[in-house]
């Protein structure tokens, strides 16, 4: 298995994670961040990926979309590397004072590690049909995390909102182009972006996109396959679908899973932490965002980049006790500005 070595990891890429990379960036710290999902936005994005966001400081209007656009910007400059659709299993501490970070894929041995995961883990609602289960990761799948390996296949898409119609969007063209894409939902009104909406019904209209009110009751299967669906109409009739795959997109729930599994001192399933640090009950760990709880405490995003930048100064002097911990400004400081990739105004103002 791969082994990582890094001064910091970041477990969560909602918009608290990403702002702590963004101030481990300004401290000198390069970080690896981990996520169970497949892309960046964390609750932002699969929750309420076009609902109204008001109170950022700076922004009076954002979705989850354009404030994971723009912090995905803003750290930029910092080249943080992402792995995505990992979950953490298990960490324990190692003789040189690191962490060592398992996920099924790979190892991290990391000096700091920052816990951001939010409500928890997010993780798919499952289908639940008799006998369904067994198709896991062979017919029956969560995430079109490799929309090749649907090409030329029949597929049925459950659910009716933004992942659900963008999932069956993309099954109708490309090199993942399947040969029938048929979206099951409970009735007919869906919930997306007016632009998939809109691409959605021209699709449907042209044939290349079949679309059925109900709900799946019952499976088909011929020898060790999955052959077929049984769906349920709200005119209490019974559909036969032939399918070669099932993509289940029904949005997803936060567990805290493995987190209360790693001996960290929690209170009401968050972890518990110094509120001037961040920092846990474990040396070298920090608990940022919604998962953590201290006195006071507000489960807000701009509350979450507040803890992220003291976690950061925190994390700087724990990974150097020797540095000087001088508060810089990034209006002023040359340091700053060159990690930002910007030219300094302390440099413009000697050019000039």
């Amino acid at each position: 298995m791969k082994n990582t070595q890094t001064d910091a990891l970041v477990i969560g890429t909602g918009p608290v994670g990403l702002f702590q990379v963004f101030q481990l960036g300004l401290q000198g710290i390069h970080a690896h961040v981990v996520d169970v999902l497949d892309q960046p936005g964390g609750q932002c994005i699969e929750l309420y990926p076009d609902k109204p966001i008001y109170d950022i400081p700076g922004l009076p209007y954002s979705t989850g979309r354009e404030l994971t656009q723009r912090l995905l910007q803003q750290v930029a400059p910092f080249k943080p590397t992402f792995h995505f659709n990992q979950q953490v299993s298990q960490i324990s501490h190692q003789d040189d004072g690191r962490w060592l970070v398992t996920t099924p894929n790979q190892q991290f041995s990391t000096r700091t590690l920052f816990i951001a995961a939010g409500v928890g883990a997010f993780v798919p609602k499952e289908l639940k049909v008799d006998g369904l289960a067994a198709f896991t990761g062979t017919q029956l799948f969560y995430r079109l995390t490799s929309p090749e390996l649907l090409a030329g296949q029949h597929v049925v898409v459950v659910g009716g909102e933004d992942t659900a119609i963008q999932n069956t969007i993309a099954l109708t063209s490309g090199p993942q182009q399947a040969s029938s894409v048929t979206l099951v939902h409970r009735r007919d009104v869906l919930h997306a972006s007016p632009d998939a909406l809109a691409q959605f019904a021209e699709l449907r209209a042209n044939g290349l996109i079949q679309f059925v009110a109900g709900q799946i009751t019952g499976i088909q299967t011929s020898g060790d396959r999955l052959s077929g669906v049984e769906v349920n109409t709200p005119e209490d009739q019974t559909l036969n679908l032939p399918l070669d795959a099932l993509l289940v997109c029904q949005g997803i729930s936060p567990k805290l899973g493995p987190i209360a599994q790693w001996g960290l001192a929690m209170e009401r399933k968050q972890l518990t932490v110094d509120p001037a640090t961040l920092a846990t009950s474990a040396p070298g760990i920090y608990a940022v965002g919604d998962v953590n709880s201290y006195p006071g405490k507000k489960k807000l995003i701009l509350c979450g980049f507040h803890e992220a930048t003291l976690a950061a100064y925190a994390a700087a002097s724990y990974i150097d006790p020797q540095a000087s911990g001088v508060l810089q400004y990034t209006t002023s400081s040359a340091l700053l500005q060159q990690r930002l990739g910007v030219q300094s105004n302390a440099a413009s103002a000697t050019s000039d």
